[in-house]
């Protein structure tokens, strides 16, 4: 058994079984990659895909076990590289990590910059997704960072730190009726069409639930994954968007009004999680901290050291986020 072996058969389970795209992102052949496998497979006298013809068609039980190994062996290996890089040169590396299109565009921009400069040989690679892609991500070691608001909490091998507390806002073109009002009340804003995210993103179920509580059926009538996509179908008069508050641009959407509506709306937090058994680098530590300042490293390593859940809600249970 060798680890390149391992590696092939993790590649091209991760590329749809498709082994002529996985010889294209490893640089090398189709057939060394199909003759490895079988290799592989007499070793262990256990098949790892199921075939038809010279055509894999899915991943065996007995497979779904090994590449599970095979993703813990992979990782450690990438661990031990981590290890040696951080002491033979803490300032050079690679850090990858996966978020929604609000925190990349209106709160990671400012923390990326700082850390380029401070690191310019670090590499730092960004994948947006949705929050279940995100955490997946994460989960799986394709990346070594998670941040976002929703599905974390449905992986349990990832340890999730709280950042900041983030609320609402309703975004209306200027001299609409809501902007007449005294008090917004939900009432009000359910009797409008509404453009707001995509459920499962950016805090879309507390919206839900604030409207169910109340007994009001919202008319929402477009949904999308960015803000930036809900301004632009407000501006054109499809109704009114609901939206975190971040992401409203004093002078870029000065042709619109927002409105806060922290009262109507349970905050959100956004959370940052790697995978439990993740070798932190001291750039690592620094990125977190720059995010999200009262994550200092001894609040991460205790962070950590963790259990379960219980302990970790525990941990942070006096903290007080910042609230944006």
């Amino acid at each position: 058994m060798k680890l390149q072996q391992l590696r092939y058969i993790w590649e091209v389970a991760h590329h749809d079984l498709n082994v002529s795209a996985t010889a294209q992102s490893l640089y090398t052949s189709q057939p060394g990659i199909s003759k490895q496998i079988r290799l592989l497979e007499d070793e262990l006298d256990v098949q790892i895909f199921s075939r038809s013809g010279k055509h894999l068609t899915r991943v065996t039980p007995a497979g779904d076990v090994i590449l599970q190994t095979t993703g813990e062996i992979l990782r450690k290996v990438e661990s031990i590289k981590q290890v040696a890089q951080e002491f033979s040169n803490n300032k050079k590396g690679s850090l990858s990590l996966a978020t929604t299109h609000t925190q990349a565009r209106y709160m990671l921009p400012k923390i990326i910059k700082n850390f380029i400069e401070h690191y310019p040989d670090v590499a730092l690679h960004m994948h947006q997704g949705t929050p279940m892609q995100i955490s997946e991500m994460a989960a799986n070691g394709s990346v070594d960072f998670a941040i976002a608001t929703e599905a974390m909490e449905l992986f349990s091998d990832l340890i999730m730190m709280p950042c900041y507390q983030w609320n609402r806002s309703v975004i209306v073109p200027k001299d609409h009726p809501l902007c007449q009002l005294s008090e917004l009340t939900l009432e009000a804003v359910a009797k409008n069409p509404i453009v707001t995210y995509v459920f499962g993103f950016t805090g879309r179920s507390k919206l839900d639930e604030a409207f169910m509580e109340h007994g009001l059926v919202p008319k929402i009538v477009f949904t999308a994954a960015d803000a930036d996509v809900i301004k632009t179908y407000v501006r054109l008069g499809l109704g009114v968007g609901i939206m975190a508050s971040i992401a409203y641009d004093e002078e870029a959407d000065d042709d619109l009004v927002r409105l806060d509506a922290s009262h109507l709306f349970r905050p959100s937090v956004t959370k940052i999680g790697f995978r439990r058994g993740t070798f932190l680098r001291g750039f690592m530590y620094e990125f977190m901290e720059n995010f999200a300042p009262h994550l200092t490293r001894n609040m991460i390593d205790e962070a950590y050291n963790c259990g379960s859940k219980l302990e970790l809600d525990e941990l942070f249970h006096h903290v007080r986020l910042p609230i944006y």
